[in-house]
């Protein structure tokens, strides 16, 4: 008879987690795996999204198998919109499984939004660090929640910005971000002033319409576009998608719930996976934007290095 399957609550994974850093080496391997096709030995489907209209929510489930790392996993994760700033209940909730691929017992079950919040934020690390132009000074974030604070980490780790500005709907929220934050952060009063001249742009909110304006962004800057993963929300506006050299984690789930793609019209140039393999080029001389809707075979990766970490440890 199979033992019961672990139980890592978010404190547990963030003590085998405690850094996106540590992600970057094995996340840049399985984005070139998935942009490989079957050869990559990454099985992930498109997410499956469940609406729940009465209560402006949603379910997805995102499984996903890695050869590399002989890991089997699935990603059930939860969205509510319109949460109250002052709710207690995080807007996003997850939780991944994780299974023996040899024979499918339930290995683990763990807490979700740690793991989402490091890979998605070592996810947007790798792109800069291919796509930003060499000379880039000026850091700033868009938003204020749980995924602003993973990228300062991790950009904070892995590059030197000279400044780190942000911009939050609620202003107080981004006060709250720069008093708890290690290091100097500048509270902008709007989005047009947190982005004027800024070289790399972190959008992580809530937003359904456009908030990034291409008239506003300096050429040359990168974007790492996080938020609006639905096929009608958008985070940046058209001219913005249309001028910059359009890169995504993976072209066939932009195809399908991007709205920042879909109603701009703007043509994907490569996924991340292919300028990490060397197949497709980093044009970090020009704008440039990297879509991040986040694919399974990232949850994957981390759940296996926090499992494999726990066990060793046990």
């Amino acid at each position: 008879m199979s033992s019961a399957p672990a139980f890592l609550s978010a404190a547990e994974v963030q003590s085998h987690l405690r850094s996106s850093s540590l992600l970057i080496r094995s996340l840049e391997a399985a984005l070139a795996n998935f942009s490989s096709g079957p050869d990559g030995g990454v099985m992930q489907p498109l997410r499956t999204v469940l609406p729940v209209a009465k209560h402006r929510g949603f379910l997805g489930v995102m499984p996903a198998y890695s050869a590399a790392e002989d890991a089997l996993t699935t990603k059930l994760i939860t969205f509510y919109e319109g949460h109250s700033t002052a709710s207690t209940v995080p807007s996003h909730q997850a939780t991944v499984l994780l299974f023996e691929p040899s024979n499918g017992t339930l290995l683990a079950v763990m807490d979700g939004n740690v793991i989402t919040a490091k890979r998605t934020a070592a996810a947007s690390a790798i792109a800069t660090k291919f796509l930003k132009h060499p000379s880039s000074e000026i850091l700033c974030i868009l938003g204020a929640g749980v995924q602003a604070y993973s990228h300062y980490e991790v950009f904070t780790e892995q590059f030197s910005f000279k400044e780190v500005r942000i911009w939050n709907r609620t202003k107080e929220n981004a006060e709250k971000f720069a008093n708890t934050v290690q290091g100097a952060v500048r509270v902008c009063s709007s989005v047009q002033e947190a982005v004027t001249g800024a070289d790399v742009i972190i959008t992580v909110t809530m937003a359904t319409e456009p908030i990034l304006f291409g008239q506003w962004v300096k050429a040359g800057a990168h974007i790492n576009a996080i938020g609006a993963s639905r096929p009608d929300w958008r985070e940046l506006d058209g001219e913005l998608m249309k001028q910059a050299v359009l890169y995504v984690d993976s072209k066939e789930a932009a195809l399908k719930e991007s709205g920042d793609v879909l109603l701009s019209g703007a043509e994907i140039f490569a996924e991340l996976g292919e300028v990490v393999k060397g197949v497709k080029p980093a044009q970090c001389e020009k704008t440039t934007v990297f879509k991040s809707l986040g694919m399974a075979v990232e949850d994957t990766v981390a759940a296996k290095l926090v499992y494999d970490s726990w066990s060793s440890g046990k």
